[in-house]
């Protein structure tokens, strides 16, 4: 009958997705950043498709992470932990995130049978890949292994001018593409990243193309789309923020770190005229954790340039500390920013600033457009292929200054109320068109489908290294680095 090829495409349509599975994620530190962001997010998207979701990690700080990984939402267990150290007198963090890797790895499948007991049918590793041919080797037979490289770590490593820094990364940029290798399916968060990937390790990408899997935003949030509050509602929250309700407010949302090059908000802020600026503040809010030498050492720079550009500034830690900033105040630092308090914040800003250059991805702006706000980026990476220049924002060179300075004119003087609210709700519809959770878990189901209808995860994917040649490579590799860390050590004196 002229129907049944249909029919019959829809039930396997069907029964694919009545397919729930147990996937395990493997993630180093589930701290507060983009990668963690991402983790959670997939984590969420998969759980809410029917299927059992893990992630083991050798660090989670119940302060330091995100609502999902702390009120559960997700079962995250952290394991591997009690052996190794983060870092060494605050050094060789890679080589310690390796260890503790392979601590966690050994724990969940050897040490104990926490592995077998769920009989995972798949594993999302990312950001680290050192452990995988050793939980290639380790794990349940044909359990596919999806690795999502977020941007190469050879290309992150800083302090590379310096011979001993060269001769510490010798070991870790070999074995990144060799355990990269044990993976079925590498996914990347971008076509820029896609890109940079191909070029960095063409071996890898000669065989079957990366995978792009955008992150996402909770689109369930509300936004200009959705049916505004009470008044009265309205007028309480406008009142939990220190600044009058009519108060032309600018925002950065970025971590406190020299990449993410947030003195270019600054310095384009300064260049306002004094009217305008004097009428507005300027808002740097995002990540902070004063154990990291360079969030403190940058906020640190970045009082001083505010200083030097004759604008006044002061620090947050709390919305309570910032009810009692001076009212002419034009730059605030708010440090390490709730989830609750970002939401007012963005409920309130006129224009998103996202300062990066080459950012791999970048989610604020995404976090941004779903509310409505109009966002200006670095006209390079990531918010190229979410940012549409002239309909959801603006992309400006992060070189020149005074084009992003010309956007802010333009967003708080030369803008109708008309012209806000059509790019606003283009910045929603574009978001919840192509990038919300429930595609994100789409596209990773798909993923895994392919990995299992190829047999990924069985010898002869690039993972038939017997066990013993598996952990004598890892030995290897691990002797490597310590012989690599007492010469830069020595060198370094």
């Amino acid at each position: 009958m002229p129907g049944d090829d249909n029919d019959d495409s829809d039930d396997n349509d069907n029964k694919r997705n009545e397919r729930k599975r147990t996937i395990v994620f493997l993630h180093p530190d589930l701290g507060i950043g983009g990668a963690e962001r991402l983790v959670v997010d997939a984590a969420v998207a998969l759980q809410k498709r029917g299927h059992r979701v893990v992630i083991f990690t050798s660090h989670c700080d119940p302060r330091h992470c995100f609502d999902e990984a702390r009120d559960g939402t997700l079962d995250v267990r952290v394991r591997g932990n009690t052996l190794v150290p983060p870092s060494v007198l605050g050094r060789f963090a890679i080589l310690c995130a390796i260890l503790r890797q392979l601590h966690l790895i050994l724990h969940i499948t050897l040490f104990t049978s926490e592995l077998v007991r769920l009989a995972p049918s798949a594993f999302f590793v990312d950001q680290l890949s050192a452990g995988l041919p050793l939980l290639a080797r380790l794990a349940p037979p044909r359990t596919p292994i999806l690795f999502y490289c977020h941007f190469p770590d050879l290309l992150l490593a800083q302090g590379r001018d310096s011979l001993p820094k060269r001769l510490y990364r010798i070991p870790f940029d070999a074995l990144e593409q060799w355990s990269m290798a044990a993976a079925d399916a590498i996914a990347v968060n971008s076509r820029f990243t896609k890109a940079i990937v191909a070029a960095t390790w063409p071996a890898l990408t000669s065989t079957d193309a990366l995978k792009v899997v955008y992150p996402c935003v909770d689109t369930t949030t509300t936004t200009t789309t959705t049916p505004p509050p009470p008044l009265e509602q309205q007028q309480q929250q406008q009142q939990q923020l220190p600044w009058p309700p009519n108060a032309p407010l600018i925002l950065s949302i970025n971590r406190f770190e020299r990449k993410k090059n947030i003195a270019l908000a600054i310095r384009a802020f300064a260049g306002l005229p004094p009217t305008s600026r004097n009428a507005a503040k300027l808002l740097i809010a995002g990540g902070y954790d004063s154990r990291v030498s360079e969030n403190v050492t940058y906020h640190a720079d970045l009082e001083a340039l505010c200083t030097s550009l004759h604008l006044r500034s002061a620090t947050a830690k709390t919305l309570v500390t910032a009810l009692n900033l001076p009212a002419d105040v034009h730059v605030v630092f708010l440090l390490s920013v709730p989830h609750a308090l970002k939401e007012l914040l963005l409920a309130r800003a006129r224009l998103l600033v996202y300062t990066p250059a080459n950012e791999h991805f970048g989610i604020v702006p995404l976090e941004a457009m779903l509310r409505g706000v109009p966002v200006l980026a670095a006209d390079t990476g990531g918010p190229t292929e979410t940012v549409v220049e002239g309909v959801t924002g603006w992309l400006r060179d992060p070189e020149d200054v005074p084009r992003w300075t010309e956007v802010m004119d333009r967003v708080l003087n030369r803008m109708s109320e008309g012209e806000r609210a059509r790019i606003g709700a283009a910045g929603v519809e574009r978001v919840k068109g192509q990038f919300a959770e429930a595609q994100m878990g789409e596209r990773l189901d798909e993923i895994f489908d392919e990995m299992e209808g190829r047999g990924a995860g069985s010898a002869g994917t690039g993972r038939g290294s017997s066990l013993p040649m598996m952990l004598a490579g890892a030995a290897v590799a691990v002797f490597v680095a310590l012989v690599a860390v007492v010469v830069s050590t020595v060198l370094g004196r």
